[in-house]
C-alpha cells in the first residue's frame, strides 16, 4: 500500500468532491419537473390531473441537496489524469463484471480499462488494457486508478448507520473497518471500526478523520499523514489509540446495474420471450408476481398485470417517468412487456419479498428494535428522493416495501396506484382501495400529494413496529374513515415495543392539516441520527 501514498500535490488533485447532483441524463428530465407541474391523462380516461405536487414546507428542493441524502444516485466528479488533459485516463475495477450482450466487456476485480467515452450516464466506452477488447463497461462498478476511490476500504456513498450495519455481518472479524466521507465535515471522513467488548458484545466504533490546512489527515494530534492510504497503512500495523488494529476492509456490496444490459438503456419495451418465468412469489391486487431471469441469466422479478387492470398507453406513460428514478432506497424498473396482455413488468428482484409478509412469517419476525430503525430510515430516504422530485406514491405501505439481503429496503410501485383503471380501488366505491393508508383528504376529496405519503408513512411505521400487524384492528374501512373525521388516532401498541417519541412521530404524520406534516427530509434525518444504544458518537483518540 506504500507505492499509494501520494505526493502532497496528488493528494490535492485526488481529492474527493461529493456534489449535489444526480446521474448526467437525468438533468434535463429533473429541471422539466421542477418547471411546473406535469399533466397526464390517467388511466381511467378521466380528467387531467397534477403529477407533481411540490411539497409547501421545503422551500427550494433542487438547489440544495441536504447532508443527510446520502444514498441518492450521483456520479463522481470526474478526474482528469495526473498528467493532464492529453494523458490517458485509467480506472481499475471494483467488483467483477460479466459481459450481458455482445457489446459489453467482462471483467475482473483489480483489471485496468481506459475509458474512451463517459458522456453516457451509466455506460462508459473502454478498451481493456488486458484483453484489448472495446466495449461498454457500468460505470459505478470502477474507479480512477491509484485514487482513494480504487481502495478497498473506501465507501463513497455509505451513512453511519449503513457503515455499522455492513461493519456488523456475521463474517466480518473485529477489526473489519471502512473510511467513509464524513456527514458533518465536507473535507473531512469518518473511520468506522467492529469492535467487542465482553459486556456490550460485537458494535462498531466511529472515529473522525479531520483535514489538515497543508493537506494531509489526522484522528489524534500527535499522528498526521499525508494521504487517506498512509493513515489506514499505520493503524493497519499498530492500533495506535484506536479500540483494535485496522485488520481487513468490510466487503463491499456489488453497486446496483440499473439496465437489463448497455443495448436496453434506452429501450425499455423488451421480448417476453426473453423473460423466463420460474416460480411464483405472490399475487397482489392487480395480477401475479414471479421470480424469473432474463436470458436464463439475469435473475429478475416479474409482476403480470390481469387484463383491463390498467390502460396500457397510461402504463407505458407512467413506467417512462418510472425508468428514469433512481435511487438506492427505491426498485430499479427494467424493462416492459406491453405488446400483447398480461403486461409484464420487469424489475428488481428483491430475495426476501415484501416487507409485510417478511415481518409477519419470514425472518422478520425475529428483527431487533435496531433493525426496525434501519428499515424506517431506508424507506423515508427513498421517499425523501420521491419528495425532491416532486412525485407522488399513492399506495405507500409494508407491502409496497421490499426486503433483500442485510435487511436492504425498497420502496417499488411508485405511481402506478395513478393509472390503475380498476374501480375496486377508486376512493368512491372499491373494496380495495387502501383506506386504512390513506390521507383523509385523499379519501374524501381525491387530493393525493406528498403530504397524503408522509400520514401513508406513518401507517407503515405502525405496521413496521407491530411486526405486521393490520392497522386499526377490528376496524372496518367506512368505520376507520367515520373515526378518523372525528379525530381518533390508532393508540400506541401495548404489545410490542415503541418509545414515545416514535409514536408522537406517527401522530404528527397523521395531522389532519396535511402542511403540518413533516417532511419526508426531516423523516429521513431523524431515524438515520436515531440512537438505540448509549454509544458516544464518534470516539476520540487521547494524544
Amino acid at each position: 500500500m506504500g507505492n499509494k501514498c501520494c505526493s502532497k500535490r496528488q493528494d490535492q488533485e485526488l481529492a474527493l468532491s461529493y456534489p449535489g447532483g444526480y446521474k448526467k441524463g437525468e438533468s434535463s428530465f429533473s429541471s422539466n419537473m421542477s418547471g411546473g407541474p406535469n399533466k397526464h391523462t390517467n388511466g381511467g380516461g378521466g380528467s387531467l390531473d397534477s403529477r407533481y405536487t411540490p411539497d409547501p414546507n421545503r422551500g427550494q428542493l433542487i438547489k440544495g441537496l441536504p447532508k443527510g441524502g446520502v444514498d441518492i444516485i450521483r456520479p463522481r466528479t470526474t478526474q482528469l489524469p495526473l498528467g493532464g488533459l492529453g494523458a490517458r485516463r485509467i480506472v481499475v475495477a471494483l467488483y467483477n463484471y460479466n459481459a450481458r450482450e455482445e457489446t459489453d466487456v467482462s471483467f475482473v476485480k483489480g483489471d485496468r480499462m481506459e475509458v474512451l467515452d463517459d458522456t453516457e450516464s451509466d455506460w462508459w466506452r473502454v478498451v481493456h488494457l488486458k484483453t484489448r477488447q472495446e466495449g461498454l463497461i457500468p460505470w459505478n462498478f470502477v474507479a480512477e486508478d491509484r485514487s482513494v476511490m480504487s481502495e478497498d476500504w473506501f465507501f463513497e456513498n455509505v451513512s453511519r448507520k449503513e457503515a455499522d450495519k455492513l461493519l456488523l455481518a456475521t463474517e466480518n472479524p473485529r477489526g473489519t473497518f471502512l473510511v467513509r466521507p464524513s456527514e458533518h465535515n465536507p473535507n473531512g471522513f469518518s473511520l468506522s471500526v467492529k469492535d467487542w467488548e465482553e459486556v456490550r458484545g460485537y458494535h462498531v466504533k466511529h472515529y473522525k478523520i479531520k483535514p489538515l490546512d497543508n493537506g494531509g489527515y489526522y484522528i489524534a494530534t500527535n499522528q498526521t499523514f499525508p494521504s487517506l492510504p498512509a493513515l489506514v497503512m499505520a493503524y493497519s500495523k499498530n492500533a495506535l489509540g484506536l479500540c483494535h488494529v485496522l485488520s481487513s476492509p468490510c466487503p463491499k456490496p456489488q453497486p446496483q446495474v440499473w439496465d437489463l444490459g448497455p443495448e436496453l438503456r434506452d429501450k425499455w419495451e423488451i421480448n417476453r420471450n426473453e423473460i423466463q418465468l420460474i416460480r411464483k412469489l405472490g399475487h397482489g391486487n392487480f395480477g401475479e408476481v414471479y421470480y424469473g431471469k432474463w436470458r436464463n441469466n439475469i435473475e429478475v422479478a416479474v409482476k403480470t398485470l390481469r387484463e383491463g387492470t390498467m390502460s396500457t398507453a397510461a402504463f407505458l406513460q407512467e413506467a417512462a417517468i418510472m425508468k428514469k428514478f433512481r435511487h438506492s432506497r427505491l426498485v430499479a424498473l427494467y424493462a416492459v412487456c406491453s405488446k400483447e396482455e398480461p403486461i409484464y413488468i420487469v424489475q428488481e428482484y428483491m430475495s426476501k419479498g415484501s416487507l409485510l409478509d417478511y415481518l409477519r412469517t419470514g425472518d422478520g419476525q425475529f428483527l431487533q428494535f435496531e433493525d426496525l430503525i434501519y428499515i424506517a430510515a431506508q424507506v423515508a430516504s427513498g421517499m425523501e428522493y420521491l419528495e425532491l422530485k416532486q412525485l407522488i406514491h399513492r399506495d405507500l405501505a409494508a407491502r409496497n416495501v421490499l426486503i433483500g439481503e442485510n435487511n436492504v429496503a425498497k420502496i417499488c410501485d411508485f405511481g402506478l396506484a395513478r393509472v390503475i383503471a380498476d374501480d375496486e380501488y377508486c376512493p368512491k366505491q372499491g373494496s380495495r382501495f387502501p383506506v386504512k393508508w390513506t390521507a383523509p383528504e385523499a379519501i374524501v376529496y381525491g387530493k393525493f400529494s406528498i403530504k397524503s405519503d408522509v400520514w401513508s408513512y406513518g401507517i407503515l411505521l405502525m405496521e413496521l413496529f407491530t411486526y405486521g400487524q393490520v392497522p386499526y384492528p377490528g376496524m372496518h374501512s367506512r368505520e376507520v374513515i367515520e373515526q378518523i373525521e372525528r379525530g381518533y388516532r390508532m393508540p400506541k401498541p401495548t404489545n410490542h415495543h415503541l418509545p414515545d417519541d416514535i409514536y408522537a412521530l406517527m401522530l404528527k404524520c397523521w395531522d389532519a392539516i396535511p402542511e403540518k406534516r413533516p417532511t419526508f427530509e426531516f423523516l429521513n434525518h431523524y431515524f438515520q441520527n436515531f440512537t438505540v444504544t448509549s454509544e458516544v458518537p464518534y470516539r476520540e483518540v487521547q494524544d
